[in-house]
């Protein structure tokens, strides 16, 4: 058995972290709304390909972490502020052109434009800085070795989480493509796009100054 102070990160840290990423990947935000809008429309691979943009994203801001700038960001009242109002007004634009091809056939979609957007998605999020900035220092331990390489390990860990939950929320989304494609499916699209907007204004309200 490895002793405790030989672990690469605190082991008695690792679960109550795990429980915690797992909770806040759980919780809808802009990621989830808009994966099972874009499943829903335009299939399960265009979901996976913005899981894939998503993923990016995170690993963005973890690297940012590791070297201090998602710190310096969140010290910066304007740069945080800009960050957090672009981020709403893209979430709002994706879900006015979600209701607007609602109607219609989805128009198709190239390979990479998922994975942009969904990179977009995340960058805009203030969310997912914050995240990097004030939960994750909670769970490294200086003697457990340097903050760059425990905040490496916790980071990919929750990483791996979120392709987990975010994966699950393509699949599930995914079941209601044949649906999609009847006219009742108009409504489930319209309701999705519903969702993003209503997720856009609930991202506005919780990361209020």
């Amino acid at each position: 058995m490895i002793p405790h102070d030989l672990w690469p990160v605190d082991p008695d840290a690792l679960v109550p972290f795990l429980l915690a990423v797992t909770f806040v990947e759980l919780t809808p935000g802009p990621n989830m709304a808009y994966l099972a809008a874009l499943t829903a429309s335009h299939g399960r691979s265009a979901g996976m390909g913005a899981v894939a943009g998503v993923t990016a994203g995170l690993m963005v801001y973890m690297l940012a972490s590791v070297a201090g700038v998602a710190s310096m960001v969140a010290a910066m009242p304007g740069v945080y502020g800009a960050l957090r109002i672009a981020g709403v007004l893209y979430l709002a634009w994706l879900g006015i052109e979600a209701w607007r091809g609602a109607g219609g056939d989805p128009a198709p979609v190239g390979v990479a434009t998922p994975f942009w957007r969904g990179l977009s998605v995340n960058l805009l999020n203030p969310k997912a800085a914050v995240f990097y900035v004030t939960l994750l220092p909670g769970f490294i331990k200086p003697e457990h070795g340097s903050f760059e390489r425990q905040a490496l390990l916790l980071g990919s860990a929750h990483i791996l989480v979120s392709i987990a939950v975010h994966t699950a929320v393509v699949l599930a989304a995914a079941r209601f493509t044949q649906y999609a494609a009847s006219a009742g499916g108009v409504r489930v699209r319209r309701g999705l796009a519903i969702g993003i907007c209503v997720t856009a204004v609930w991202l506005l309200w919780e990361t209020r100054a």
